[in-house]
């Protein structure tokens, strides 16, 4: 295997604990797939800069939710050296605390840039660019 290939799943991998870490509620593991300078854009008016914004903002967010489930598609990655940018399609459905059992659905493109810090890729820019959304009353959820 070329260490592109190589450095492409560490890529798909950083994405996936980024998933799974919000999914879960996982902060440290998600924590671990950012740069400390870290700049998130597309999610709020401003660019939110620095992971512990970003993390204050995400567990703000999260707190609306009863459950999340954030789906990857193919990711579309460009390595060069110890950068790298990838593209990821997302699809997140939000089950809502309140009113109980209503249910967000989010279709999204993640544009992120990574660098290999230490060994470690991690995502130093990362881009929300929504796609559409569709809610749905309450129904049954887990």
């Amino acid at each position: 295997m070329t260490d592109t290939a190589v450095h492409r799943f560490a890529l798909q991998d950083v994405m996936a604990a980024y998933a799974a870490g919000v999914d879960e509620r996982d902060f440290v593991r998600y924590r671990e797939c950012f740069a400390d300078d870290v700049e998130v854009i597309g999610f709020t008016r401003e660019p939110i800069r620095g992971i512990a914004a970003w993390l204050a903002f995400v567990t703000k967010a999260l707190d609306s939710y009863a459950a999340t489930q954030h789906l990857l598609g193919l990711q579309h990655a460009v390595v060069d050296g110890d950068r790298a940018h990838a593209r990821t399609d997302v699809q997140a459905t939000h089950f809502l605390k309140s009113p109980h059992g209503a249910i967000m659905t989010i279709w999204a493109t993640y544009e992120s840039d990574f660098a290999c810090l230490n060994g470690r890729w991690c995502i130093t820019r990362h881009q929300f660019n929504p796609r559409g959304r569709q809610d749905h009353g309450a129904t049954s959820q887990p």
